[in-house]
């Protein structure tokens, strides 16, 4: 296991009926607002049994993700849920930093593949502080994963490109990272093209974002755009 202790899951939630609006091609807002209610679902239940981590926190302004995470035992927090994905990572972060825990992992609520397996997997290849952990995306730009002992370790800023840049940052911050490649988490959703990625993965048989993706005709949507 880790050699790293203390390890808090921070979760950014944004508020749902804004979520995923680069898949309107093929989802209407009410199925992109039910896409991303079972995604966040199969997430937090993922994180919530993860038995490497101290606890989890997510943050966010939403009643449905607010009131899925407290009946999962997750704590809430609002301070920077509307300053967009880096910002309320770093509102949490600052949170853990004031409380004097280890270390901070951040995941994003669309990975709906990912396994709490997964996550003790990159959380046991984290090496004591001071140190980086990284899990990206799919196509090595994302960053679904990192891991920062102590939480304030390296600076971050999330979006379309941003696992050279964490890279980066980790070594300019004196820390060489570590990557830990996970189907699962590597499986974000975020365009078209990403559900017919999801759909193919192995990974995400038996999900519940799976089955309402075939229950929507998804599949058959994507193979008439060649996708």
């Amino acid at each position: 296991m880790s050699l790293a202790p203390d390890i808090w899951a921070v979760v950014p939630i944004k508020e749902l009926d804004s979520a995923k609006q680069r898949l309107s091609p093929l989802l209407s807002p009410p199925q992109r607002r039910a896409l991303i209610e079972v995604m966040m679902g199969e997430v937090l239940e993922a994180v919530i049994g993860a038995r490497s981590l101290a606890g989890v926190m997510v943050v966010t302004l939403d009643p449905q993700a607010t009131a899925l995470a407290q009946r999962l035992g997750a704590r809430v927090v609002t301070d920077g849920a509307r300053e967009g994905h880096t910002g309320s990572v770093t509102a949490g972060m600052r949170l853990l930093v004031r409380e004097g825990c280890g270390g901070m992992i951040t995941l994003p609520a669309d990975i709906p593949a990912a396994t709490s397996q997964e996550i003790d997997l990159v959380v046991a290849t984290h090496l004591p502080a001071p140190s980086f952990t990284i899990s990206p995306a799919h196509d090595d730009l994302g960053s679904n994963a990192i891991i920062c002992s102590p939480p304030d370790a390296v600076p971050l800023r999330f979006g379309d490109n941003s696992y050279f840049p964490h890279l980066d940052a980790a070594r300019r911050s004196g820390i060489e990272p570590s990557v830990m490649r996970q189907p699962g988490i590597a499986m974000d959703i975020d365009h078209p093209v990403d559900l017919a990625s999801f759909l193919r993965l192995p990974q995400s048989a038996g999900t519940r974002t799976r089955a309402f993706l075939e229950e929507a005709g998804i599949p058959k949507l994507l193979a008439e755009r060649g996708l």
